[in-house]
């Protein structure tokens, strides 16, 4: 079959050309030189422009960077920093720290935190810092560990699984490195459960209430033959760990992630309350 080839319009790559002519037919060589010294002139205004406003934005972003910083506690700065250096060193578990998962993390500071553009103008900064940093991941964690006390390494963790459960599917080998940073942080196993439960294994759990029992047990970080005092005990004591007023010296936004657990633990709590009540 012959298909009917639409013909392009013709280009002016020859206009400049043509007009070079009919300015030296008219004024000669000056007038040719002093159209080209124009638009050579041109193109320096046209680079100063856009230098000049590069400049300009670039300064207009660190301006807001470093009034924002200068607006948070220390402790909040800390924090979000090596947060931030343990993420992009979970990213470049594979060898290199792409720009898809940088994208991850910013959307997530972006969509979870709530962070807005200056906000986000902060967090891409502290990302190239760590992409160039040549911290290892002990010495971040022995920082992290000397610097907060338990309840802010709970926030940690629960950030982590966060973050890799975003946007794609996380291996193995992530996923032992996020238990490798929860014993460093001496995490012990059912505080470890009750957070790692709603990411993993969940999704793939058939829906049946045996199911929806054993989740209950997870978030309280116990094993589903636990009895009720058993649960009352890890109830009482995950909810010590995970108030809000423990977290509130990290900054409103992790302030607001421990409230969204203490949810999770009410409910869990309610739920298999009425259950051993029946």
């Amino acid at each position: 079959m012959i298909y009917y080839r639409q013909h392009n319009s013709p280009g002016c790559g020859g206009c400049l050309f043509v007009l070079a002519l009919i300015m030296v037919a008219l004024g000669g060589a000056p007038l040719l030189f002093e159209f080209f010294g124009f638009l050579i002139f041109m193109g320096f205004f046209l680079l100063f422009i856009v230098g000049l406003g590069f400049f300009g934005l670039s300064y207009y972003i660190k301006s807001q960077v470093s009034k924002y910083e200068q607006s948070q506690t220390e402790t909040h700065n800390v924090f979000v920093f090596l947060l931030v250096n343990i993420l992009i060193k979970i990213a470049r578990i594979d060898g290199t720290v792409t720009k898809d998962e940088t994208n991850t993390i910013v959307n997530f500071f972006r969509t979870h935190l709530n962070y807005s553009q200056n906000q986000l103008y902060w967090v891409r900064d502290l990302i190239k810092e760590a992409i160039t940093s040549d911290l290892s991941m002990d010495a971040l964690l022995a920082d992290f560990k000397g610097r907060f006390a338990y309840e802010p390494r709970l926030i940690l963790l629960e950030l982590i699984y966060q973050v890799l459960f975003t946007n794609h599917e996380v291996t193995a080998q992530e996923l032992a490195l996020v238990q490798n940073i929860a014993d460093f942080l001496e995490i012990p196993p059912y505080d470890h459960l009750s957070i790692k439960s709603k990411y993993v294994g969940g999704a793939g759990r058939a829906r049946t209430q045996a199911a929806g029992d054993s989740r209950y047990y997870e978030v309280l970080g116990l094993a589903p033959d636990a009895g009720f005092d058993e649960i009352k005990s890890a109830y009482r004591g995950l909810s010590m760990k995970y108030h809000p007023d423990k977290v509130g010296h990290l900054g409103e936004e992790f302030r607001q992630v421990a409230e969204e657990k203490m949810k999770e633990l009410n409910e869990a709590y309610q739920y298999l309350k009425k259950k051993f009540a029946k």
